[in-house]
């Protein structure tokens, strides 16, 4: 291909199955969606995006990469508009309070039959809490460095799992499988940002912070 996926999308697309059928909800440029069919990954891809402008912008990617027979799509807030025929629904490069809105509007997710593959930009607990209560469970978790910065994607399937402790909200059970320097930087990361809410507020710390930085601590 002429150009190269970020590694965050490039993560993203190592999760995908041989022969799944595709959402990319928010496709933006729709270079995932289209790196998945010349790489003959995907069965198809349905693309979608709550903008014109960026949707604009994939079905002309799609065209110039001649992939448009096998991509289809959909002007959409989340997966309202498009059929949900598909396996594995990816929402990339967004914020958990976003994702969260999406997988509020179509409880219908709810089903094993669908994967997840989530890569969340912000506020990543509150996301791993939301999936957690909502009987979804983090099967693979792997951190990867795009940039200055180091984010996770997430293999999610709907099974119920609980959580067994404050820590795991901020650094998975599947996430901590991974013995990788991009896992460390992350686990490392966390710790900075819990330590700087803890300290911050003093005596008024969240209880469960302070719980999950000593936990982290200890795992470290």
């Amino acid at each position: 291909m002429e150009f190269n996926l970020s590694p965050r999308l490039l993560l993203c697309s190592q999760f995908v199955r041989p022969g799944d059928r595709v959402a990319d909800v928010g496709c933006d440029h729709g270079y995932l969606g289209i790196y998945l069919l010349k790489q003959n990954i995907a069965a198809n891809v349905y693309a979608s995006d709550i903008n014109q402008g960026p949707l604009s912008s994939a079905v002309r990617n799609a065209q110039k990469y001649q992939v448009e027979d096998r991509i289809s799509f959909y002007l959409s807030a989340g997966v309202k508009s498009v059929p949900q025929d598909f396996d594995t629904l990816i929402c990339a490069g967004m914020g958990a309070d976003t994702i969260i809105s999406i997988l509020e509007d179509a409880p219908w997710l709810q089903n094993d039959k669908y994967r997840l593959i989530l890569q969340c930009q912000s506020k990543t607990p509150l996301l791993r809490s939301y999936l957690w209560k909502k009987g979804w469970d983090i099967r693979q978790e792997k951190a990867v460095r795009d940039g200055r910065f180091v984010y996770t994607v997430m293999e999610v399937l709907h099974s119920p799992f609980v959580p067994s402790s404050a820590a795991q909200l901020y650094f998975s059970p599947a996430l901590s499988l991974e013995q990788t320097e991009e896992a460390k930087e992350y686990l490392d990361r966390t710790l900075r940002m819990l330590r700087l809410s803890v300290d911050g507020k003093g005596e008024k710390a969240d209880k469960n912070e302070l719980e999950a930085l000593k936990q982290l601590e200890e795992q470290r």
